[in-house]
Parts: structure tokens; C-alpha cells; sequence
């Protein structure tokens, strides 16, 4: 039993640091830096020795996606759920502010889900983290759904249909909250496109040669869209 353990221990460890060298090497060379041949290389195994973890480079890209993921899940749940139900302006704020500094802690992992897609990766039917992306999404929706009692006499002349909408995305929406209006889901989209935007800039150097302070604008960004949806900064 013993030796079992230490087998299986040995196993995690080096799973965990193949995981670790194929984000780095997507880092300093881009998404198709990511082979298992070269992650072999850099590890000093044989190219033989690393299918035994993982049989197909495409394998690998989908447990990396699916891990990133499900950190961030965890990491703006995590933060939103600190915050009194009550209180939708401090819910969304707790959830942008943790994306950053999820983002800011995990460039590669943002970059691998969010940035350039892997060249020549097949995503498994469903989607590589599809549990994770759900709950991002479904995140995203909830922090709308907790505004629109505040937000909804601003947006009373906004013509959306569940037609302007992915059917998918609609059907889940109405299952989940049941009630919600097609507005509340373009303010979600909308939450999102400020977010990631301005995250996404951080991320790739491009705020870089403009200001030192890119938290600073992100903040200000967070109160105006907090107010810009009737509820207090």
C-alpha cells in the first residue's frame, strides 16, 4: 500500500509540473510552444516517457484549459459569495476585482482561454471546461439578475429580444432565472465586455507605455459601471 501511495504521489507530482512547463513555454513562445515533445525536453524525459500522462498533446491542452478554468471559477465565486446577497454593487465589484487579480496572477492561464487559441486543438465534444465556463457565464448573468431591480427602470426603452441572443445562451438563461428579462442579459454581456477589455489590455502590455496605474482605472471603471446600472459606487 505504501508503495502504491508514493506511485500515485510521484504521478501527481509530475503531472503537475508537465502542466506547469507546457504554460510556460506558451508564455515565452506562444500557444503552438505547447508539444509534449518539447515539454519532455525540458523536463529531461523522453518523449516515450510523457504519453504515459498524457497520450495526445490535445489531451494535455484540455486538462490545461479545463484546470485554468475551474480556478477562476472558484477564484470570483469565491470573492461574489463574501458579499451579502443584498448588496449587488459590492457583489460585482468583488467579482471584477477578483478577475484581475486572478488574470494578473495566471497570465498564461488567461492567455491559453481567453487569448490565441491553440493551433491545430481539437476541444473534446462539449467543450474543454464546460462545468467552469458555465459557472463564469451563469456568474456573469447573476450579477445582472442582482442589479435589475435597480438597473431595470434605466433600461426600460432597451429593445432586446431572446432572438438577438445565442439560442443556447437564451435556453440557459430562462432556466436559471426564470423571469429575467433579454435587457438583463445584454447588461451581463456588457459588464463582461468592460471587464475583459480592460483586463485584457493589462494583460498583453498594451496599457503599459500609457500609465503605471492600470488598477487605478480599472477601479474608476468599476464605480462608473456601478452607477451607470443605478446602484451606489
Amino acid at each position: 500500500m505504501a508503495t502504491t501511495g508514493r506511485r500515485e504521489r510521484l504521478r501527481a507530482e509530475t503531472t503537475a509540473e508537465i502542466k506547469k512547463v507546457a504554460l510556460a513555454l506558451m508564455s515565452s513562445g506562444g500557444p503552438d510552444a505547447i508539444t509534449l515533445r518539447a515539454i519532455a525536453r525540458e523536463m529531461g524525459m523522453t518523449a516515450n516517457a510523457i504519453y504515459g500522462y498524457f497520450a495526445t498533446r490535445d489531451d494535455l491542452v484540455t486538462t490545461l484549459i479545463n484546470d485554468v478554468y475551474t480556478s477562476l471559477a472558484d477564484a470570483v465565486d469565491a470573492a461574489r459569495d463574501a458579499c451579502p446577497a443584498d448588496d449587488p454593487a459590492g457583489r460585482i465589484i468583488a467579482w471584477a476585482t477578483a478577475f484581475r487579480d486572478w488574470a494578473l496572477t495566471n497570465a498564461e492561464g488567461f492567455r491559453l482561454i481567453y487569448g490565441d487559441p491553440v493551433p491545430g486543438y481539437q476541444a473534446p465534444e462539449g467543450g474543454a471546461a464546460p462545468e467552469a465556463e458555465h459557472r463564469v457565464c451563469a456568474g456573469l448573468t447573476g450579477l445582472a439578475a442582482g442589479a435589475w431591480p435597480q438597473a431595470k427602470a434605466l433600461f426600460a426603452e432597451a429593445d432586446f429580444q431572446w432572438s438577438d441572443f445565442d439560442p443556447g445562451l437564451a435556453a440557459e438563461v430562462r432556466e436559471e432565472f426564470p423571469g429575467l428579462p433579454p435587457a438583463a442579459v445584454a447588461i451581463a454581456l456588457r459588464i463582461w465586455g468592460h471587464l475583459h477589455g480592460l483586463v485584457s489590455l493589462e494583460i498583453y502590455g498594451h496599457l503599459r507605455g500609457q500609465t503605471p496605474r492600470p488598477d487605478k482605472i480599472y477601479r474608476a471603471e468599476l464605480a462608473q459601471l456601478v452607477r451607470g446600472l443605478g446602484l451606489p459606487a
